[in-house]
């Protein structure tokens, strides 16, 4: 299988949304989350409105097949933030991958090449993950590092400079 990335566009955003759906870490023996819990306003700030200033990603596919997604979103001083909020100048990662691609690289090209695009234009990225997702040892790899740690989840920042 070839897989290929691509920038984000426009028309992506429902694809947006069914990865959104994925990023929601669930922990190994908890039932998933309906897809109702897009509508709740702290989940569905990573994807509404898509196409705002700072808003950029990529997406991984092989032929017509999604298969994973990055995108990164700024939050306005007069919006409400992420769960990875650091700064306003500091854009919010958001990753998923399809389940059955997991472990294969997909995840790892995507941050590796957002990193990549990043870098040029912020001093840092940030993210939230579970304590108990095993995706924090990826983010470790990329030099994210824990800046604060909430009930269940890490706060995690990528500096460039």
């Amino acid at each position: 299988m070839i897989v290929e990335y691509r920038d984000i566009k426009m028309k992506d955003e429902p694809v947006l949304w069914d990865m959104l759906y994925l990023a929601l870490y669930v922990s190994p023996g908890q039932p998933s989350f309906s897809r109702k819990i897009l509508k709740d306003p702290s989940i569905a700030r990573y994807v509404a409105g898509w196409g705002r200033a700072g808003d950029e990603g990529l997406l991984a596919y092989a032929g017509d097949k999604i298969l994973g997604a990055i995108w990164i979103r700024l939050w306005p001083e007069d919006a409400d933030k992420g769960f990875g909020f650091v700064s306003h100048k500091i854009p919010e990662v958001i990753m998923a991958v399809l389940p059955e691609h997991r472990g294969l690289g997909v995840g790892t090209t995507l941050l590796d090449k957002l990193i990549s695009q990043a870098q040029v234009r912020y001093s840092a990225l940030s993210l939230s993950v579970a304590e108990s997702n095993s995706a924090q040892h990826l983010y470790k790899r990329f030099g994210f590092v824990s800046v604060e740690k909430t009930s269940d989840a890490y706060i995690m920042v990528k500096r460039f400079c």
